[in-house]
């Protein structure tokens, strides 16, 4: 590669990697006087609720595809609480970064400091306990949900790392949705 090239080349890659970390940046505060940290930028209480809530969402999600894995034996269900696993992390990540409390922290599968989500479990959980077809459009209610809120969260806020989890979390649910229907057309060929 001659050295003009490999200059144009060096180029490039600073311009792509500032395009990648500027929007970053931008969300910080100042930097912390004597630390050499930046500081965050603090969530509102409407941002802050909503992580919370998300995380306890992403925990309904794991917990019931685990039980329904475990009544059912669908390797859907198996595949898709590994995954809301990862995003049950991934926001406990985020609210760790931003010192928000955690909601799920030491529960049992089913239960929430959100009653609205108990009762939306114990429903759920009823539901899909009749059959293996309506455990799956169990999974597709709640994907389709999931996916409203998350649009919704992603608009309530203006922090750029807690959009991309939400944004990275909302196109995994757009393919869990695709699974479960999927999945209920070939139960409903089936029958």
């Amino acid at each position: 590669m001659t050295s003009t090239r490999r200059n144009t080349a060096a180029v490039i890659l600073a311009a792509i990697s500032f395009g990648i970390t500027a929007p970053a940046k931008a969300q910080y505060g100042p930097r912390n006087p004597g630390t050499g940290t930046v500081a965050l930028v603090p969530l509102t209480e409407a941002e802050a609720s909503s992580l919370r809530f998300m995380r306890e969402e992403e925990k309904l999600a794991r917990d019931v595809y685990q039980s329904l894995f475990q009544k059912w034996n669908l390797v859907s269900f198996r595949n898709i609480s590994a995954s809301e696993q990862a995003h049950f992390e991934a926001v406990g990540a985020l609210l760790t970064r931003y010192g928000i409390s955690d909601p799920a922290a030491n529960t049992a599968p089913g239960v929430y400091v959100d009653a609205t989500l108990t009762a939306l479990y114990n429903d759920l959980m009823a539901k899909a306990m009749r059959s293996a077809e309506d455990a799956l459009a169990v999974g597709v209610m709640i994907e389709k949900q999931d996916i409203a809120d998350l649009e919704s969260a992603i608009h309530g806020t203006d922090k750029l790392d807690v959009k991309r989890v939400y944004t990275n979390l909302m196109n995994a649910s757009h393919n869990h949705l695709e699974a479960f229907e999927t999945a209920c057309g070939l139960i409903a060929v089936a029958n």
